[in-house]
């Protein structure tokens, strides 16, 4: 799975060729009616690729077509593979997922909750610490100060967290500032999208005792040969790369908007392992190949196939959904019918998320409208890559999911 290629007669695996083809005729609407630049799509079944297509650009303006080797933000998609990193110093005893924040980084060990007011507000202490698992399940009280939605998501903004980090300040000064601002609910009260994986990429950082590059190249991205992901960009390699849209919020329409996300050309000082990472179609696919064979690829494990199975249940209380759990704000899922794991979005009820799917089912998307899937029951892995932002401006996961489930015949 070295090269992103079709392995296999979709028929030999109880796929249909036919069908699968609707999943290029569907999402060429999204690029010809001028909403999406471009995007390319790869669907496997027992491990064997038996779908890639690509449409329209990496770049409009500029001609640039969209080719397998085209490199993307991958956001949010950075957050399974800062999971699994610490879930490997997990099995290795390094912690436990009880394991106060506080015990890897003091500052979160006087944390506060907000109660009321606005810049300078009420704030009471923590009942209870937030513990690493908080951390793996957004279940932290931490936020992003781009959701505009509480006045702890204002403070972030004031202090230059919004689409990324105040220039210059590295990974332990973002943290740092994080910890110094108060929690939106008590550690375990909510789920709420936040930079929780940034946190916990940080707690790698210390466990470890490498920075978060070295920890991904050393343990995870060289041993699987995703040889093309990064927080970085060379800039002799900047011609491979996607540029980024947004969605006009009027007409959905595709617009330009590079800057918002520069990808730096050397390793930034800030490694976000909640967002930072950018990849290729290849790379990511080897991740979640990964993932699917419960945790080992070509004969490199990385986790045990108990870790993973234990990271794809919902660890929501009382396996409660997202839309009972959560706060109805942006994220890269639905909330109906939809757990979260370990660093990873779960289906527990596909009845009530209204779409085709399987109980069990697991994956996680990035801001700009990315997104993988992994269903254990069907043995099918998704992905899907393109570069518009936000994520929740078209239902891509949706028709995605609709599309693929379609496909199977067997």
């Amino acid at each position: 799975m070295g090269e992103l290629k079709v392995e296999v007669d979709p028929a030999e695996v109880g796929m249909d060729a036919g069908r699968l083809a609707r999943l290029d005729g569907h999402f060429r609407g999204y690029v010809d009616d001028g909403r999406l630049p471009g995007w390319l799509i790869a669907v496997s079944r027992h491990g064997q690729v038996v779908h890639v297509s690509s449409y329209g650009h990496a770049d409009v303006e500029e001609g640039r077509p969209i080719e397998h080797d085209t490199v993307f933000r991958i956001f949010s998609m950075t957050k399974p593979i800062t999971a699994v990193a610490a879930m490997m110093l997990a099995e290795e005893g390094a912690f436990e997922l009880k394991d106060p924040v506080s015990r890897f980084i003091p500052a979160f060990a006087d944390q506060r909750v907000y109660r009321s007011g606005g810049l300078q507000p009420e704030t009471e202490p923590v009942a209870e610490p937030m513990l690493l698992w908080h951390l793996l399940t957004h279940t932290s009280g931490l936020t992003y100060g781009f959701h505009h939605a509480h006045a702890v998501d204002e403070q972030y903004r004031n202090a230059g967290f919004e689409l990324g980090s105040p220039p210059g300040l590295d990974t332990a000064g973002c943290v740092q500032a994080w910890a110094g601002m108060p929690l939106l609910f008590q550690p375990g009260a909510e789920w709420n999208y936040g930079v929780s994986t940034d946190v916990l990429g940080h707690v790698v950082e210390v466990v470890s005792g490498q920075s978060l590059d070295a920890f991904f190249a050393e343990r995870i991205l060289g041993p699987l040969g995703m040889h093309e992901t990064a927080f970085h960009l060379p800039a002799d390699q900047h011609g491979r790369k996607a540029s980024l849209y947004v969605a006009n919020p009027a007409d959905g329409q595709r617009i330009k908007f590079d800057a918002l996300a520069p990808i730096p050309t050397e390793p930034p000082p800030f490694l976000s392992g909640g967002g930072g990472l950018v990849s290729t179609a290849a790379d990511y696919l080897r991740f979640a190949e990964m993932l699917r064979r419960g945790g080992e690829l070509d004969g490199v494990r990385l986790l045990g196939p108990r870790t993973v199975a234990y990271m794809r249940q919902n660890h929501l209380p009382g396996g409660a959904d997202l839309e009972a759990y959560g706060r109805p704000l942006f994220s890269e899922t639905t909330f109906t019918g939809v757990g979260f794991g370990l660093g990873v979005s779960v289906t527990v009820d596909p009845v009530a998320l209204k779409v085709p799917s399987s109980a069990g089912e697991f994956g996680w998307g990035g801001a700009a409208s990315t997104f993988f899937s992994i269903d254990p029951v069907e043995d099918t892995v998704a992905l899907f890559l393109t570069q518009l932002l936000p994520s929740s401006a078209h239902p891509i996961r949706s028709n995605l999911r609709s599309l693929v489930y379609q496909s199977l015949v067997d």
